[in-house]
């Protein structure tokens, strides 16, 4: 695990906010984890918030190196593990904004009770899951999200399992934002993130990510004759019946944008030890602690 350099604390206003660090991302050329960065970044900075309010967390995989290039705070964790990291930063200092990122593998196989769980609490984190429907960094197995059929190096005669559905698990488990992006739109990828970090809840972004390396069935071409923009179809993102249906289209067409929102009380806002504000200003100690002594005597 490594926790990354602290980003500067304040920026004069004659002063440009940088959010781009200056390590430079080690991904394959062309990948689509390229256009997530560049959209992250981008949400952020159209939001003006500042480098140290925002922490990003992920666990192991081609995407989880994200955290290292974006000048903020980062955490770079275990394999499937970003979530329960992300949810106990957020307890401690729920002033932060904290972006959890991942791939379909950290994310929907080892880390997908984590995600689960976090999703029905709905506590104030923007999930940001880069599927590329392969295990990238191990050279090309089948991910939970590969096609049905498809041909990889653990399935060289064909996936046999039906994929993860993202969209419709997070949909039932609760999250109150829940949109899909493709990285080769960035714009439109910006702003549904933008969206999620403005959103009050658990805010889902998963986004078609090619890995032009490992992953020949879908990619960048395969997206762009297929996806299409749920706002221009007059898409009601208040209706969980209608974005359960929109969430089983995987054809011909495929949509993207924002499937469903709705405004609930988080898990910050019901947590009364969080009512005199961030953990991380609060005096340490237990109160009343002799009372809760005496209990056991």
């Amino acid at each position: 695990m490594s926790l990354a350099s602290a980003p500067p604390k304040t920026a004069g206003p004659a002063l440009k906010v940088v959010y781009k660090s200056q390590t430079k991302p080690t991904w394959c050329p062309g990948c689509g984890d390229y256009g997530v960065v560049a959209s992250v970044e981008r949400a952020v900075a159209s939001l003006q918030i500042p480098p140290h309010e925002v922490m990003v967390v992920s666990g192991i995989g081609c995407s989880s190196n994200l955290p290292h290039f974006l000048s903020s705070y980062g955490f770079h964790g275990l394999h499937g593990r970003a979530m329960p990291v992300a949810e106990g930063a957020r307890l401690a200092n729920h002033g932060m904004h904290v972006i959890v990122t991942g791939g379909d593998g950290d994310g929907w196989g080892i880390g997908l009770g984590h995600a689960l769980h976090a999703m029905r609490r709905n506590l104030d984190l923007t999930y940001v899951v880069m599927d590329n429907e392969i295990y990238g960094l191990t050279t090309g197995q089948a991910s939970p999200t590969s096609t049905l059929g498809q041909k990889t190096k653990s399935t060289p005669l064909g996936v046999i399992e039906e994929p993860v559905n993202p969209i419709a698990l997070a949909l039932a488990a609760g999250a109150t934002y829940v949109a899909r992006g493709f990285s080769g739109d960035p714009k439109h990828l910006s702003d549904l993130i933008a969206g999620g970090l403005k959103h009050r809840g658990f805010a889902l972004v998963d986004v078609f990510s090619p890995c032009v390396t490992y992953n020949h069935l879908n990619t960048f071409d395969f997206f762009r004759q297929r996806v299409y923009k749920l706002e221009n179809a007059g898409h009601d993102t208040g209706d969980l019946v209608k974005a359960f249906a929109r969430a089983q289209e995987f054809g011909p067409k495929i949509p993207t944008g924002l499937f469903y929102r709705v405004d609930r009380p988080t898990y910050e806002d019901l947590e009364p030890a969080l009512k005199a504000g961030p953990l991380l200003h609060q005096r340490a100690g237990i109160r009343g602690k002799d009372k809760v002594l005496d209990e056991f005597i």
